[in-house]
């Protein structure tokens, strides 16, 4: 399929931008011109609370949000944004996280996790799975069902909720019912198929961007830990069963696949959807992409049905 109408608009607005030199551009840089646009009104929600998770020798923000007809203790999907490790915070993914609440009828705890470089690796996914401990420790504070978990991100984010799912398992963490991962990072292949196909800088995310994205996260891109890497975790039987989404003009397309296949063969059920003519943060460009819209309620109804 050709790229998608509303996609192809947006890349030719985002291509009058002036181009950025990932050999020499610093985080601060980056994170400036990264800085969200307000679209319009965003999607409303019953509560968006704004909280400090005391975690063990570190605070971090968050944002609780509760859509409307909830009820009494509803589920809680803890969600991690994207932005490669480096960028991205709770504003830059507020109306994604508003969405999700929507689509799902679950309370969303969005995490505002420590970026890189300032915090490598294993630093970000520290905060990460310590938020889900924290949530579940407060949850009467919150308001919410500890029974009923779930973790979701986009890009990054998922490479970190598969991560927090990975530890949960390990740690005698929570107990997941289901993660949802939107286009995750799950390995450092940029000589696959789709970095191949997609990766030249066309399509938003590239081939030079996720180099510098991975160098900025951990210490030695060329052998990283299984849970940066998490392709390449010798153990993933006994996950929480998972959505994955991908899409076509992705650089990150066939590493998706290839996590979705690696679950099932571990075992996971895995529900695995490919967007046609979609590129890389398309569900999060739903303002300028509505067509992302059925994505997004598709999500919401799998974490629904999850945590039923």
């Amino acid at each position: 399929m050709t790229l998608n109408p509303q996609v192809e608009a947006l890349l030719g607005f985002l291509a009058q931008m002036p181009p950025v030199d990932y050999a020499t551009v610093t985080p601060e840089a980056v994170r400036e011109m990264n800085k969200p646009m307000q679209m319009g009104p965003p999607p409303a929600v019953a509560q968006a609370r704004d909280l400090s998770l005391d975690l063990p020798g570190r605070t971090i923000a968050a944002r609780l949000y509760v859509p409307e007809g909830a009820g009494k203790n509803p589920p809680l999907v803890l969600f991690y944004h994207g932005g490669g490790w480096v960028i991205g915070d709770l504003e830059s993914h507020d109306a994604t996280a508003r969405a999700l609440a929507r689509a799902s009828g679950a309370a969303v705890l969005a995490v505002d996790y420590r970026l890189a470089p300032e915090t490598k690796f294993p630093g970000p996914l520290d905060d990460c799975y310590d938020a889900l401990r924290w949530a579940v420790d407060h949850a009467g504070e919150l308001g919410v069902d500890a029974t009923r978990l779930a973790v979701a991100g986009d890009s990054a984010g998922g490479n970190l909720a598969a991560a927090v799912a990975i530890r949960a398992r390990d740690e005698g963490g929570p107990a997941l019912r289901h993660q949802l991962l939107l286009y995750p990072v799950t390995d450092v292949d940029f000589a696959n198929g789709s970095y191949t196909d997609n990766g030249g800088g066309a399509f938003f995310l590239s081939t030079a961007m996720m180099q510098w994205f991975w160098n900025h996260y951990v210490h030695d891109a060329g052998d990283p830990h299984p849970h940066a890497a998490v392709l390449r975790h010798e153990n993933l039987g006994g996950l929480p069963p998972a959505s994955v989404l991908v899409a076509q003009y992705d650089p990150l397309r066939d590493e998706g696949l290839a996590y979705a296949k690696a679950l099932t063969a571990a075992g996971v059920a895995v529900e695995t959807e490919l967007a046609p003519g979609m590129i890389h943060g398309f569900f999060s460009m739903f303002e300028a992409v509505p067509d992302a819209m059925p994505y997004i309620d598709r999500a919401g109804a799998r974490l629904k049905a999850a945590l039923a």
